[in-house]
C-alpha cells in the first residue's frame, strides 16, 4: 500500500524542507560509519550542523511553531523532549561513536513525528494567520552545506 504525500501549508515547507537536511546528515553519517571515517571527522561536521542548522531550527519550532497547539499539548511536549535528548546527544563528549549512532535514530525518528502527526496536528488547528508568520520568519533559502570534508562522498 503507498502512502500518499503529505500536503503540507506553504508557511510550513521551509521548515519541512529543513527535515530532510536532518535525514540527510542521519545518512552521512551512516556512510561515514560504513567507510570506517573517524568519529572525529564525522563529529566535526555534526558539531557544526548543529549550530548552523538544527539549533536555529529548534528555535523557531519552539518559539513559533509549537505555540500554536500549547506548550502543554502532549505533541509539543513530546517534541521537546525529544529536542532535549538530541541536544544531549550533539554535545555528549564521552561517547562521541554511540552518541552519532544514537543522533541517526533519534533524530530520524524525531523528523518522522514532527513531519507525519505533529505537523499534521498543527495545521489542522492553525490560522492562515500564524502559519503565514511561520513561512516569513523561515525564508526559502538554499541550504549552505559545509563542505570542507566531504567524508560521506
Amino acid at each position: 500500500m503507498k502512502k500518499s504525500p503529505i500536503k503540507r501549508n506553504k508557511g510550513l515547507i521551509p521548515v519541512s524542507r529543513d527535515h530532510h537536511h536532518g535525514l540527510l546528515l542521519c545518512w552521512k553519517i551512516r556512510t561515514g560509519f560504513s567507510k570506517d571515517i573517524s568519529t572525529e571527522r564525522i563529529k566535526r561536521y555534526t558539531d557544526w550542523f548543529f549550530e548552523t542548522h538544527l539549533m536555529p531550527h529548534f528555535d523557531l519550532e519552539e518559539k513559533h511553531i509549537f505555540p500554536i497547539l500549547g506548550n502543554q499539548h502532549e505533541l509539543v511536549k513530546k517534541a521537546l523532549a525529544e529536542h532535549r535528548s538530541l541536544i544531549a546527544l550533539f554535545t555528549d563528549c564521552d561517547n562521541i561513536e554511540h552518541a552519532l549512532h544514537m543522533i541517526v535514530e533519534t533524530l530520524q525518528e524525531h523528523i518522522r513525528f514532527e513531519e507525519r502527526v505533529l505537523f499534521q496536528e498543527i495545521q489542522e488547528v492553525a490560522t492562515e494567520e500564524q502559519l503565514n508568520l511561520v513561512g516569513d520568519l523561515h525564508k526559502e533559502e538554499d541550504f549552505l552545506d559545509n563542505l570542507e570534508d566531504e567524508f560521506w562522498a
